[in-house]
């Protein structure tokens, strides 16, 4: 190891780590000054080409090979991908990837604006702050300060920044693992969102999440049919009458617990940690111990199926043939089978269904990566505890995942107590502390010196 390295694995000080903190919170700012609001719709979406040659020319200015490619059938959909050789070759690359769209955000509802990148009272401000352009533009820094320094990783790093992710990756990641596999050829892990952030739990004590794990999606759709006809009319067969019912059986239906080994390993860690106890008797009680977290944990016991939307008619005094609901059904890792049963059990035969779905993924909590994390936060903030856990969202690890990788959720950033991060992912007001990006281009920083 050069004495340059050593310098930087004892704490950050060296001249090319400072200058890859001192850009981070620039990064942030000005990739949520583009706007990449992704609808669903492809005709409203908008940004990624923009956010993409943004990237491409931040990694392309410090020597990086670019491979930009457009996915998908749509046109704008852009992807910047670059990898850095490592000191092994016969090692299994890590894939550092991150997703530069992000959801809808109403001025109107917010302190600034969602896509001013506002750098105020300690946070820098707007949407995607969280949700991702946080570990973006970490993953930037760090693979500048690389570049520039010319320091070698143990093994090959890929850094892939994609399009459609906030959609379900379809014009995205889960493309380009079906048509470009070849850009992350020899990657057997990844990390990316999600994961790595600190929570404090009580009197001041400290742990950090990294994701092992997450629920599956299934977007379904509800469809009821009926006889059409005159709203002023006495009515049996009512395609709206019949898509309630069904909508209120499965808004109302509590799925089975179902204690994950992801979920298990991390409540035992908190017992470990604080001394609560979660009975599976009366886990849900125990689980609101969490506090902000518990919706997150709690969201990981059962399998979930929300109604979203409902869609029915054309004119107040006509009884429409035809209702339609949407549901977004999240799913545990090896629940698909029995939830497809449980969900046709309860709807019955009458209630058409149809669905675009994603599987869960799930890897195992150790192994010389997950050593690595855990060194790596300790090294910046001793004395506390790695533990993993499972998101009942989903990410690009569903894309990847498929391609052979095992993925983790491992975005460190060293979060104050008092803030509700859960929150802020999708939220109002969504924001990232200064110094925790400067904390996370530390930690990352030293993971990729040393993975």
């Amino acid at each position: 190891m050069s004495e340059r390295t050593e310098t930087a694995s004892t704490g950050g000080t060296d001249q090319g780590l400072q200058q890859a903190q001192d850009e981070v919170v620039g990064l942030t700012s000005e990739l949520i000054s583009i706007d990449t609001t992704n609808t669903g719709d492809p005709a409203t979406v908008v940004g990624e080409r923009a956010a993409a040659e943004y990237v491409a020319a931040k990694l392309g200015e410090v020597g990086y090979e670019i491979s930009y490619v457009e996915s998908g059938d749509q046109q704008g959909r852009a992807n910047v991908i670059a990898r850095l050789p490592g000191a092994d070759a016969s090692r299994g690359a890590l894939l550092v990837h991150g997703h530069l769209d992000v959801v809808p955000a109403d001025p109107a509802e917010w302190s600034v604006h969602p896509f001013s990148g506002a750098v105020q009272d300690g946070y820098v401000w707007g949407r995607g702050a969280v949700d991702m352009k946080n570990m973006v533009a970490m993953s930037i820094a760090v693979a500048r300060r690389f570049k520039r320094d010319g320091l070698t990783p143990p093994r090959d790093i890929v850094f892939a920044f994609l399009a459609d992710e906030e959609a379900g990756g379809f014009q995205g990641a889960q493309w380009l693992a079906d048509h470009r596999p070849e850009l992350f050829e020899g990657c057997t892990e990844a990390i990316s969102e999600v994961g790595g952030y600190s929570v404090t739990f009580t009197d001041g004590v400290r742990a950090y999440l990294v994701q092992t794990a997450e629920k599956g999606i299934r977007w379904l759709k509800l469809r009821t049919r009926g006889r059409a006809g005159h709203g002023s009319m006495v009515h049996d067969d009512n395609a709206v009458a019949k898509l309630a019912a069904a909508v209120d059986k499965l808004g109302n239906h509590r799925f089975p617990l179902v204690m994950n080994d992801s979920v298990r390993e991390f409540l035992d860690g908190v017992t470990e940690l604080t001394g609560w106890s979660f009975p599976e008797d009366d886990i849900d009680t125990a689980v609101a111990k969490l506090g902000n977290l518990s919706r997150i944990v709690g969201a990981t016991l059962r399998d979930t199926a929300n109604p979203t939307m409902l869609t029915a008619g054309y004119k107040h005094n006509v009884i429409p043939s035809v209702a339609e609901a949407a549901v977004d059904c999240r799913i545990l890792p090896g629940r698909e089978e029995e939830f497809d049963r449980e969900l046709a059990e309860l709807l019955g035969p009458d209630v058409e269904r149809e669905w675009v779905g994603l599987p869960p993924v799930e890897t195992t909590f150790e192994g010389r990566i997950v050593d690595t994390m855990t060194s790596s936060v300790l090294a910046e903030d001793p004395g506390t505890k790695v533990l993993p856990y499972m998101v009942s969202a989903g990410t690009d690890a569903k894309s990847f995942s498929r391609l052979g990788m095992n993925c983790y959720g491992f975005a460190p950033l060293k979060l104050p107590a008092d803030l509700d991060f859960s929150a802020l992912f999708h939220g109002v007001d969504e924001r990232v502390p200064e110094e925790s990006l400067r904390f996370g281009v530390r930690v990352l920083d030293r993971f990729l010196r040393h993975s």
